[in-house]
């Protein structure tokens, strides 16, 4: 079978803040550390981590829309070129199209109907608008109006609609569904899923591992800035075949395994630990934790890990 061509090449990419500590000094925030990520035309990949881990700056570092003191490290590939900042600008919103977390991305100052179209006045513009909206079940009237006067959620589903106008090669949805009734959540889903299929790459960013696991083709396991696995969707079908200690606490947490959870908090990005950022939650830590921790391929995917064998380490904890 053809391998599909890869869109997105995230490699070893990080952002640091600069930021001015008792009066005058000069520090920095290693926010993101260490990210690697590939997307392949007609897949749907979700970055999966908890609230606080950085996950959303990997959308904006991608668009090139990071604060102005923000500096980033790594590379971008974008359809086999480094993504510049002059390409960035050029394909965002084009070929590239972001679904937002916040509805602030929305312009205040304009009508909902000529801003999802972006000015396009056609007929068949409109019609696929109309079309789109019917199935969020929005008014052919909501067109008509200014954000301020639609509730949060019907801002969201226009927020969405946004990624179903065009045809973009790559759709980055950070947590795209916030607020929304579980219904409408399985839809948006779906939609981002028929995307995929038609030939699109994308990337969906968010806290939801149940929700993710229903649609994506790969699952990227973010923990604490960095990322620490790449499985297959359907490994998450078994704690055995995961090959990060973290990973499989997310798997343990879910519902129908149980709600079981782990000792330990998230750490901040100043009180990191050396090593592994996991380790110091971790029941097989080993002095070799400590130190670099690689990136590598494990059972047809890809871990931060230094352990090779889960099962013989757990036998070591018992």
């Amino acid at each position: 079978m053809k391998e599909k061509k890869v869109i997105l090449d995230i490699r070893n990419f990080s952002v640091s803040f600069q930021q001015y500590e008792k009066g005058f000094k000069k520090t920095g925030l290693p926010v993101i550390r260490n990210l690697d990520v590939v997307v392949h035309e007609g897949e749907m990949v979700a970055v999966v981590g908890s609230s606080g881990s950085g996950k959303s700056l990997l959308a904006h570092g991608i668009l090139g829309i990071l604060p102005y003191n923000a500096s980033t490290g790594g590379e971008l590939w974008y359809d086999g070129e480094l993504l510049t900042k002059e390409r960035q600008e050029t394909l965002r919103g084009n070929e590239i199209v972001l679904v937002p977390q916040s509805v602030a991305y929305l312009d205040p100052l304009m009508k909902i109907g000529p801003q999802i179209r972006k000015g396009k006045k056609d007929k068949q513009s409109r019609e696929k608008l109309d079309s789109i909206f019917q199935g969020y079940h929005l008014n052919q009237e909501v067109q008509d109006l200014y954000p301020f006067e639609l509730s949060g959620g019907m801002n969201r589903r226009v927020l969405v609609s946004t990624a179903l106008m065009g045809n973009p090669k790559l759709v980055i949805a950070d947590e795209p569904t916030p607020g929304l009734h579980m219904d409408l959540v399985r839809r948006v889903m779906s939609h981002f899923r028929e995307l995929a299929d038609q030939g699109a790459g994308v990337l969906l960013i968010t806290h939801d591992l149940e929700q993710a696991l229903e649609v994506a083709d790969r699952i990227v396991v973010f923990y604490a800035g960095t990322t620490v696995e790449d499985a297959a969707a359907s490994d998450f079908q078994s704690e055995e075949k995961l090959r990060h200690p973290y990973s499989r606490a997310l798997w343990r947490a879910l519902p129908q395994n149980g709600f079981r959870f782990i000792q330990g908090v998230q750490p901040y990005v100043k009180d990191l630990p050396k090593g592994c950022t996991f380790g110091p939650r971790c029941a097989f830590r080993t002095e070799a934790c400590e130190g670099e921790i690689p990136w590598r391929e494990m059972q047809d995917g890809r871990v931060r890990c230094v352990l090779d064998d889960f099962r013989k380490e757990t036998e070591k904890v018992r």
